[in-house]
């Protein structure tokens, strides 16, 4: 056990929402780490978040802040402060923490720490790990990952419209993506492309200020306002082979790189879930009507109820997907059940959770409407609940149900 006397968060018997005591499954190590997350997030991000989401700007002090938490890259072998890397449980119940405090946080995070860290130290070879990773997990540099385009999301495996050709030793990319977070101030963007030559998709580290590569934001969202998601259109961008990230041989490693992924989305869905139910108990136990704290009232208890069965279920999905992780047993549809069902039961927490803040359930002054917002964009994103569905609907019944 460390000897670090920072201050941590108070150990409280459980969350709230961790009704069956899913926490106690960590070591004293990593509930230390965790408790040490719980703070720094309290402190250093939620103060923050309303203010940013409300204008729609990334705020900058997060990288810094980020930087001196020490959370990122925990889960690589030989990157975090951690040694060794953490188990797959901790590194879920941090995204769950992340998603407690505010979705798009979460997803900065998650860009970074996970889609942009890992198709680097998955898809790159030793080299390539060396020259980019270390400054990635101190976050020096920002990473982003660029595959969706304007007129590919789910199809885009098939229907990738991005090209790559080869000119000796440089690649030279033409196209667009679009829903790229990160993207308009990311140091290294892992952008896939289809190459002309044998039509193979492959991946590509383009660095910040790469002539040719112009990233612009979406304006007016409604979810995630806090990321910048930008569209980017690649115009000649030349990339020396060098930064072709040579483990990407097709678009079966880009799966891989999602199979990995997708269960950090569904552990920040089950944080978002975490996060709206506390906001709607205890704003329950404080509003009174009819004489009364609205606690006491039965339809709200029943809103609460549900939505804390939705949280129990899911926590227990995800602890079992975390140890089939971390036997390296785990199977690409059981990653897809888990986003496709914590995400759906997501949605309808922060609806119920919103229902009982009434009219103040849409002032961003109450978090609430955030939470409600934001959860939108966690249900589509990493793979839409319908295209999680075919997955396993096609490992179950051996039938194939994708169109094309």
């Amino acid at each position: 056990m460390t000897t670090d006397t920072t201050p941590v968060a108070p150990l409280d018997d459980h969350l709230a929402a961790d009704f069956y005591g899913y926490e106690a499954l960590l070591s004293e190590e990593e509930h230390e780490i965790l408790l040490k997350a719980r703070t720094f997030l309290g402190k250093e991000i939620k103060p923050l978040v309303n203010e940013y989401w409300g204008k729609g700007e990334f705020p900058f002090e997060y990288i810094e802040k980020f930087r001196s938490s020490g959370l990122s890259a925990l889960a690589y072998e030989g990157y975090g402060e951690y040694k060794p890397a953490i188990s797959h449980l901790l590194s879920g119940i941090l995204a769950a923490e992340l998603g407690r405090v505010d979705a798009s946080t979460a997803t900065f995070f998650g860009v970074h720490n996970g889609l942009g860290f890992y198709s680097i130290y998955y898809g790159g070879d030793q080299e390539q790990r060396d020259r980019f990773l270390p400054a990635m997990a101190t976050m020096e540099k920002i990473g982003a990952f660029a595959l969706t385009e304007p007129l590919g999301g789910s199809d885009v495996s098939g229907g990738m419209r991005t090209t790559a050709k080869r000119e000796g030793d440089t690649w030279v990319l033409n196209g667009a993506k679009k829903w790229i977070g990160n993207a308009t101030f990311a140091d290294y963007v892992v952008v896939f492309a289809r190459d002309v030559e044998d039509n193979k998709v492959k991946a590509f580290v383009v660095e910040k200020g790469t002539p040719g590569f112009k990233p612009e934001k979406i304006e007016g969202k409604i979810a995630l306002r806090i990321v910048q998601n930008a569209e980017i259109t690649l115009t000649d961008v030349h990339v020396p082979e060098a930064n072709r990230l040579q483990n990407i041989k097709g678009f079966r490693d880009v799966g891989e790189v999602l199979r990995q992924t997708r269960s950090g989305v569904a552990w920040q869905s089950l944080g978002v879930m975490i996060g709206a139910y506390e906001l709607a108990l205890d704003y329950a136990k404080e509003r009174v009507a009819f004489g009364r704290p609205i606690a006491g009232f039965q339809l709200v208890q029943d809103l609460l109820v549900k939505s804390l069965g939705n949280i129990t279920a899911s926590w227990g999905m995800l602890v079992q997907l975390a140890r089939l992780q971390d036997q390296g047993i785990f199977r690409d549809e059981q990653s897809a059940l888990a986003k496709e069902y914590v995400a759906a039961r997501m949605r309808e927490v922060v609806a119920w959770s919103r229902e009982i803040f009434g009219g103040n359930g849409i002032i961003l002054e109450y978090d609430i409407a955030r939470f409600f917002s934001d959860a939108e964009a966690l249900y589509s994103y990493e793979g839409t609940h319908q295209m999680q569905t075919l997955i396993v609907g096609k490992s179950i019944t051996g039938h194939s149900a994708f169109v094309g």
